[in-house]
């Protein structure tokens, strides 16, 4: 039966190559990401108890050793530290991260309650980026030799090497201090989301652009690109039709890396602009010692980095079949 079976399954993946591809990578990928949810869960189990102790934290200042003891055999601190992560991971499955002692609200609820702000304040970064960085590197790679594009290259170079918050501090100071025409802090309006946006983007940009360009003056002195022209085409048909297409793959790659970097790495602009995200929410609770809030922060957060992340390296290779054979 099984080798019927496994004749059947053969055949439809050498009729659909494509569709076979994407399920043996999300196979693949499942497997990964349970791998990796194992080792980010042992990792949190082991620092959060090294930092502080978990039942001092729930019970609070003041608290008499009775009171902690209590508290500890209350939540199973009392059990030896193999039992407590053999609990913690069955929690971990089911979940259950534990009530939040600082806010007393269910600690993955509090965070799924949080998350729609990162994703809009990183979507709304990416589409800029993607605005700014394509625009930008097709410019300073389809004719790279004009005074004018050199001088922009080495703007974006400069750009680069300014790190995010202080971008953050600098719009601020003009836009929200001395202009007054934008708000720096908090979410209650949409023109709140501005400042950080425009942030997050200017320090993702440069790259991004720089890669573009590369690929696109990499493209063009190809031969199939002297071939187009001896045929006729145009400028805008020879960039639209021909070198776009060939040279955006790496950089679509550095844009999933950078929109993983925006779930994960935006904790210091959230904070800077008192934006009401996952990462201030990650931010605060790591000063409170909140374990439960901590614990289901850096869950969602690692879920969410590996899917971008897994995201990109199955649709590079769905978009461009030379890259099949390299990753199977």
């Amino acid at each position: 039966m099984w080798t019927t079976v496994a004749r059947y399954a053969d055949r439809w993946v050498e009729g659909h190559p494509l569709a076979g591809y994407l399920a043996g990578q999300l196979a693949y990928r499942a497997v990964q990401l349970v791998a990796l949810l194992l080792a980010v869960s042992t990792l949190l189990f082991v620092l959060l108890r090294l930092s502080a102790d978990p039942a001092a934290v729930l019970a609070g200042e003041g608290a008499s050793p009775a009171q902690l003891r209590a508290v500890a055999h209350a939540y199973g601190l009392d059990l030896p530290l193999w039992r407590q992560y053999l609990a913690f991971l069955g929690q971990a499955l089911r979940l259950n991260f534990g009530e939040s002692p600082v806010h007393h609200v269910a600690a993955l609820a509090l965070v799924l309650r949080r998350l729609p702000a990162t994703l809009v304040l990183a979507g709304t970064a990416m589409a800029l980026n993607v605005l700014v960085a394509v625009s930008l590197g097709l410019w300073l790679g389809f004719r790279p030799d004009r005074a004018a594009r050199r001088a922009a290259l080495v703007l974006v170079l400069a750009s680069q090497g300014i790190p995010a918050f202080v971008v953050g501090l600098l719009l601020i100071q003009v836009f929200a201090v001395s202009l007054r025409l934008l708000p720096s802090i908090g979410a209650g309006r949409p023109v709140s989301l501005v400042l950080p946006a425009c942030t997050l983007a200017w320090f993702l940009a440069p790259r991004a652009a720089r890669l573009t360009a590369s690929s696109v003056d990499a493209a063009m002195r190809q031969a199939w690109v002297r071939t187009a022209r001896a045929m006729g085409a145009t400028s805008r048909e020879l960039l639209w039709r021909h070198v776009l297409p060939n040279s955006l793959l790496a950089t679509l790659a550095l844009l999933g890396v950078q929109f993983a970097f925006l779930l994960s790495g935006s904790l210091v602009i959230e904070s800077l602009f008192a934006w009401p995200g996952l990462g201030q929410l990650l931010v605060d609770s790591v000063r409170a010692v909140d374990f439960p809030v901590v614990e289901a922060a850096v869950f969602v957060i690692a879920v969410l980095v590996f899917g971008a992340n897994a995201l990109v390296d199955v649709l590079l290779p769905a978009i461009d079949p030379r890259l099949r054979s390299r990753s199977a």
